[in-house]
This record gives structure tokens, C-alpha cells and sequence, in this order.
């Protein structure tokens, strides 16, 4: 096996252009419908060869990250490594995706580092063994593997490639509070309100009401957004803060209020 002896990736935010909460499991999860899209956003991870595992962090959100031994790079890492081998790198992760806001960060991570350890080692798993792996890490890590369009079933780990979205702009805001998963979904109704049809415009984000619950001022946010020049859509990612607004072209330039995050991109 050739090692290549480093390289970068980037790790692209997640936002869920729809998302169906159908029941609760037993196993204290909920069945799920989404659909996952991927922004040309994101965190960069760079590898370099080493003697052992290291990992350091930069960028804007760098000190929200947590402990470095908790990171889902370092855990990605080591998964990899225990199925398929290969060297030992020093990784460096430029972090600007918020922490905790709806756009899959750590997974985005995770998944960045599956891809670029596979390539590093000569490719020896496909995609599918990739997403396994990832599975194992968390359920948004398959998805964010792939980093293309498509529908998550289950807890959200079971994928099936959706049509191309690319090039659509998008405006993602984010009001600076947290939202904690868990209350989020501990909050949710109980009440199936259908399936994720074909049409994604027309579905919604079940999560909304119980984070709205949680922090009102995103119920702002999305007034805000709905209320821009030519603006499609607009919807809260995940379980939040996080919201986003869709265009047909560009995102224009605007200012948004009470200091809110403000990051334009497009949907790769």
C-alpha cells in the first residue's frame, strides 16, 4: 500500500431542506424523513504525515469546539484506521461552522476525515464502508460522507441519493443562542404530520415549534428571512438555531439585525 503523506478536504455545512419527524423508537431515537443538502461552506481539514495522531484547531469558531479528545475528527480517525489502516497524520481543522446550529459541524468533520484518510491509504473502502463507519460516529455522519443531496430515512443514516440542488443560493442566519438537540426533540408533539413527499418546497421542519419553544427569537429570524427580496424559502436546519433562506440565483447583500451570524453561499 503507497501512503500519500498529506492532503486537504473540505468538510461542507449540512442543512436539512426538510425535515419529517414520524414517530418515536423505543431506543429513545425518532424515525425520521430529511433531505439532506450540502453548501459550498464549510470547515477545511488538512492532513499531514506524523508518528501519531495530533489534531489542532483554527478559524472563527475554533474555541467553541470542545475537548480535543472528544472531537469527531480524532474519533473518525482512529474508526478508520482500526477497519482499514494506513499512516498516522498530524490534522489540522480550520472551523467556521457554528457549533451546535443545524449545520452538522462535528459530522461534516467526521466526514471529511473518513474521505481524506480513504484517499490518503489509497482508497482501500468504498462509499458504502465509508457511511458504516460514519454510522457508528453519529447519525448525520453518513450523510455528511457523502456531502451530496439526498434522503435520510431511519434516524437519518439511511440515505438515498436525491436530485442535483447545485448552485442555488443560500443564506444561513443564526441568532447566536443555543439549542440543544435533545430538548428539541424531547419537545416534539407526538403527532405524524405525513410523509416527506417529492415535493421538498411544500414540506417542513417538525423540529421548528418545540425550538421555537426553546428560543423564540428564531421564530425572528424566519420572519426576517421570508421577508427578503426574492427569497424562495425559508426554514430552520436541523434541530436550529440555525435558519436559511433559498434563492434562484445569487444571494443578495444584506444586513441583518441584532448582530445575528450572517453567511451567504450556494448549495453544491
Amino acid at each position: 500500500m503507497t501512503l500519500l503523506s498529506g492532503g486537504i478536504e473540505p468538510a461542507p455545512a449540512k442543512i436539512n431542506l426538510a425535515l419529517h419527524v414520524r414517530a418515536r423508537r423505543t431506543d429513545g431515537y425518532h424515525e425520521l424523513e430529511t433531505l439532506f443538502a450540502f453548501t459550498r461552506f464549510g470547515d477545511r481539514l488538512e492532513a499531514a504525515q506524523a508518528d501519531d495522531w495530533s489534531l489542532s484547531l483554527t478559524g472563527p469558531t475554533a474555541g467553541h469546539a470542545g475537548p480535543l479528545a472528544d472531537n469527531l475528527v480524532l474519533r473518525a480517525a482512529h474508526a478508520f484506521q482500526a477497519e482499514a489502516g494506513g499512516g498516522r497524520y498530524a490534522l489540522t481543522l480550520d472551523k467556521r461552522i457554528p457549533v451546535a446550529a443545524g449545520l452538522g459541524g462535528g459530522s461534516a468533520d467526521a466526514g471529511a476525515t473518513l474521505r481524506l484518510l480513504n484517499r490518503l491509504a489509497g482508497e482501500p473502502l468504498g462509499e458504502a464502508d465509508l457511511e458504516r463507519i460514519g454510522a457508528r460516529l453519529g447519525a448525520d455522519v453518513p450523510a455528511c460522507v457523502r456531502s451530496r443531496a439526498a434522503i435520510g430515512t431511519g434516524v437519518g443514516e439511511a440515505l438515498t441519493d436525491a436530485g442535483p440542488l447545485t448552485g442555488m443560493g443560500v443564506l444561513l442566519v443564526n441568532p447566536g443562542v443555543a439549542v440543544p438537540t435533545g430538548p428539541v426533540f424531547k419537545g416534539w408533539d407526538g403527532e405524524d404530520r405525513g410523509v416527506l413527499g417529492a415535493d421538498w418546497r411544500a414540506a417542513r421542519n417538525d423540529l421548528e415549534a418545540p425550538a421555537i419553544r426553546l428560543q423564540p427569537v428564531i421564530a425572528d429570524v424566519l420572519d426576517w428571512l421570508h421577508g427578503l427580496p426574492g427569497a424562495s424559502l425559508a426554514r430552520m436546519s436541523g434541530s436550529g438555531a440555525t435558519c436559511f433562506a433559498l434563492f434562484e440565483g445569487a444571494v443578495p447583500s444584506v444586513e441583518a439585525p441584532n448582530g445575528w451570524w450572517v453567511q451567504p453561499t450556494a448549495l453544491l
